[in-house]
């Protein structure tokens, strides 16, 4: 009867030329005590490894590609514990669903800037008006108590922060804070009040919290404008659109950034806007 075979000794490079891993690595195993060879010449201090610690090998390269850490892998070897390393590998499947969905937000963060660049390129100049119909859209909003037309830009700012902070409070994404508008509740709009008590962010359709509100499907006359403070005089001449058509306001006036344009340092910002107010004919 033939005796078993032993299997071949291998060298520390040749165990890492075959498993595709550095020298460096397998030494940083055998410190942490993770794997280490199987024999070592006590002459020369070569090291050996056989071909049944690729096992061994293979679970620790699984368990970093699971996320996890070495500390964690040799804690999980000295213990044998199974329920312990199936909490660790449940604790990081949690920590890999947030970052894919942070990373989802991500996308989607940019998928609107560029919608956004692609929507002003294509805008009508400063100063056209137009009669558009714009489907349904969901808004988380911020009631404040500063009138930002009276106060200047530097009012805008602060309530700018206060929607921030809000956002977060609520859990709503700071992805979303790109391109704020702001609101003027139709009382005061045909009063001829150019007064703003909300400002507003557009979000996703799919986002859920109990703080949205939803911009109903409508006509809406819109008024392009390249510049904040131009706002509040091209207000009137939309109020004389809608006499001179025979357009009747039936919600509240908004103001959406289409876009921020990049600035220099220190400069106000310099936004693209289009003013909207939903309308319905009026039957004569």
């Amino acid at each position: 009867m033939k005796g078993v075979r032993q299997m071949p000794k291998l060298s520390i490079g040749q165990m890492a030329k075959m498993n595709q891993i550095s020298v460096q690595t397998l030494r940083l195993y055998d410190k942490m005590g993770l794997l280490q060879p199987a024999y070592i010449n006590q002459e020369t201090g070569y090291r050996y490894y056989d071909m049944k610690q690729n096992a061994t090998l293979d679970m620790i390269q699984y368990m970093k590609g699971a996320g996890m850490t070495l500390k964690e892998i040799s804690h999980v070897f000295e213990q044998k514990d199974y329920s312990l390393l199936n909490r660790m590998l449940q604790n990081h499947l949690h920590q890999i669903d947030q970052e894919v969905e942070a990373l989802h937000l991500k996308q989607k963060a940019i998928q609107r800037m560029i919608c956004s660049y692609d929507r002003y390129l294509k805008s009508p100049p400063d100063g056209v008006m137009t009669l558009e119909y714009i489907e349904e859209r969901k808004i988380y909003s911020h009631m404040t108590t500063i009138n930002f037309y009276e106060e200047g830009i530097e009012a805008y700012e602060n309530i700018l922060l206060q929607l921030k902070q809000e956002m977060k409070k609520h859990g709503v994404s700071e992805y979303y804070y790109y391109n704020a508008g702001t609101t003027i509740f139709i009382d005061d709009f045909l009063a001829k009040r150019t007064v703003s008590q909300e400002i507003f962010v557009f979000v996703d359709k799919d986002c859920q919290s109990q703080y949205l509100q939803i911009l109903p499907a409508n006509l809406y006359v819109c008024m392009y404008c390249d510049d904040f403070d131009k706002e509040k005089d091209y207000i009137p001449q939309i109020h004389q659109y809608l006499q001179d058509h025979d357009l009747k306001m039936i919600g509240d006036y908004i103001c959406e950034v289409v876009t921020e344009l990049p600035r220099n340092k220190g400069q106000k910002r310099e936004m693209f806007l289009r003013l909207q107010v939903p309308v319905e004919f009026v039957k004569k």
